[in-house]
């Protein structure tokens, strides 16, 4: 089901700035009995990303309308929501684009997230590396060329995820989700100021972590960083939290971190 300005349509102009530079921003969001799990650090992410962007959108009070309305619908599943410029402009110029297009779309949720959580998955090195821009990072902005070409790489595998590193070689996430591992007691993600998506589910870990008995730090690390962890896991904000198994030549089999955190992340409410 897609519901485009409002009404449920599956057309969209071609002159639409999504449909020729990716200009916009989006975030997917979970369904849990009819909910939007995390709403208002769902719609901060696009508020945040529609400032970066410069996007002129202002409709948040009927656009958190439409996405409780559409999610009350489902009783599980997922909920994306794209804000795009708008139609119009000359070229790369956005001049003349000032209503921008929403989109909101309902599907099911992948069900080998469940298999996920309880068997645990392994993770590829992938040969494609995000380039390094600090104007972008964070953000989950509509030009995704880079996660297309990951995963399609990734299929090429028996891996579950990608291991993704940036341009430099440092570790920045996987796919389509957010890394952590754990050292002791100390807890580790990477630092996302130059490529990377900052995910609702990573922030929601970190905000957890600040009142557990585990230390927290946001590194510039390398894989070998990997090498010395006890536990690695992986999260978005539809898994919501999966345990690694390995990568390449590491294994981990500790859960420590993973049951601290599965019954918070399972059943978040707030941000």
């Amino acid at each position: 089901m897609f519901l485009i300005n409002g009404c449920q349509q599956l057309t969209l102009a071609a002159n639409d700035r999504a449909v020729q530079f990716g200009d916009g921003c989006f975030t997917t969001a979970r369904i849990q009995t009819g909910q939007v799990q995390l709403l208002p650090a769902h719609l901060a992410r696009l508020r945040k990303a529609c400032e970066r962007l410069l996007l002129p959108f202002s409709d948040w009070t009927l656009l958190e309308q439409e996405m409780v309305t559409l999610a009350s619908h489902q009783q599980e599943g997922v909920l994306k929501v794209i804000i795009s410029r708008g139609a119009g402009g000359r070229g790369y110029s956005a001049k003349g684009c000032e209503t921008p297009t929403r989109i909101l779309s309902l599907s099911a949720l992948p069900a080998h997230y469940a298999r996920w959580r309880q068997e645990g998955i392994t993770l590829a090195l992938s040969p494609v590396r995000l380039g390094r821009n600090s104007h972008l990072a964070g953000i989950k902005h509509l030009n995704r060329l880079e996660q297309v070409l990951i995963r399609t790489h990734l299929e090429q595998t028996a891996s579950d995820e990608a291991l993704v590193l940036d341009s430099d070689g440092l570790l920045t996430e996987c796919c389509a989700a957010n890394l952590f591992w754990r050292k002791g007691k100390t807890v580790f993600t990477p630092c996302l100021n130059h490529a990377g998506v900052k995910g609702i589910m990573r922030q929601f870990i970190i905000d957890r972590l600040a009142d557990a008995e585990f230390a927290f730090a946001e590194v510039a690390a390398r894989p070998k960083a990997l090498a010395d962890a006890d536990e690695v896991l992986i999260s978005n904000a539809l898994m919501p939290i999966v345990p690694v198994n390995a990568c390449e030549e590491w294994c981990w089999t500790s859960r420590e971190l993973y049951t601290f955190l599965s019954p918070l992340c399972e059943h978040a409410k707030s941000s």
